[in-house]
């Protein structure tokens, strides 16, 4: 099964639907409530909400989610029955699979309950109509170039004495998300050469996006906060709440970290820890909603598209 335990929880909606093709007179039997098994609209209802909860046991490779609702809507025409079903969740995976496995379900179960009056059903056309949430719904369309500078604060590695993992990690995710890195700095953990880094970075170098690794904990020599807080001109804090809790729920030293997030004139700085796995995490975590904050930056609202800016 597909490991999902990296990824953030997001509203996630699917809506499938399904035709059950039925003769003119099952559609009347139905109506007039003369089908002898009972109301098949409203046990088929019921059963397409066991089949959402359920899919897991169903489908090998899906994750078991917490359904959080499950909508089932009939159209009852001349010679068939529509069938849609939409579910909702919070959760880490979509819900497609639910969606179609509730579709389905709920086509079978009219045709168990009507099988005896309609022998000529057939059940057509099961198909995903939308999905909404997760990783597609935060692509950016037509998003300007972003030219970004990382920068490692790190006593040992400034130095020479161990190798930069972080840095690169960072940029190759930049990268892949059409982000063009256009430096990779490494620095002491001092507040003053970080301060003057960060302001050069800013003011003179004019980058959309500076993210950092290193120097957020408690350690003697962990002054990234100090220095941010000199530098930035609005703080964003959602950002780094949201790097705290993510890691939170996978280490319980993520409450230790220090880390900021913030713009000064047109450049958006993110602080992120310093270890490796920190970084993938926190990254996991923002990277893609972080990506959102340049056309609102540029004046174009909290839409992602080129066609609103």
């Amino acid at each position: 099964m597909f490991d999902v335990s990296g990824k953030p929880r997001s509203a996630r909606v699917a809506t499938a639907r399904v035709s059950l093709a039925v003769q003119p007179d099952t559609i009347r039997c139905i109506r007039e409530g003369r089908v002898p098994k009972g109301d098949p609209l409203e046990v088929a209802k019921v059963a397409a909400i066991q089949a959402a909860k359920n899919t897991a046991q169903i489908i090998p490779y899906c994750h078991p989610i917490p359904v959080d609702h499950v909508a089932v809507e009939y159209e009852l025409a001349a010679d068939r029955i529509e069938v849609t079903v939409t579910v909702k969740a919070i959760y880490k995976t979509g819900v497609e699979m639910e969606a179609l496995t509730a579709a389905s379900v709920c086509a079978l179960t009219l045709y168990d309950m009507l099988k005896m009056l309609d022998e000529s059903m057939a059940i057509r056309e099961l198909r995903l109509v939308e999905k909404k949430g997760g990783k597609s719904d935060l692509t950016v369309d037509g998003r300007r170039p972003i030219r970004a500078v990382v920068v490692v604060m790190s006593d040992s590695v400034s130095a020479g004495r161990k190798a930069d993992v972080s840095g690169p990690l960072i940029a190759d995710r930049l990268r892949a998300e059409q982000v063009a890195v256009v430096e990779l700095l490494v620095i002491p953990d001092d507040a003053d050469v970080i301060e003057r880094t960060l302001i050069r970075c800013t003011d003179e170098r004019g980058v959309d996006l500076v993210v950092t690794t290193g120097g957020t904990g408690l350690g003697p020599r962990d002054h990234t906060p100090e220095a941010m807080a000199r530098v930035l001109e609005r703080e964003v804090p959602g950002i780094a709440e949201v790097v705290r809790a993510h890691g939170q729920e996978r280490t319980p030293f993520s409450m230790l970290s220090r880390g900021k997030a913030g713009v000064r004139g047109r450049t958006l700085i993110v602080n992120l820890p310093g270890s490796p796995r920190g970084v993938a995490e926190s990254l996991d975590a923002v990277l893609r909603p972080i990506l959102h904050a340049f056309p609102m930056m540029d004046g174009g609202g909290h839409s992602a598209s080129a066609a609103d800016r």
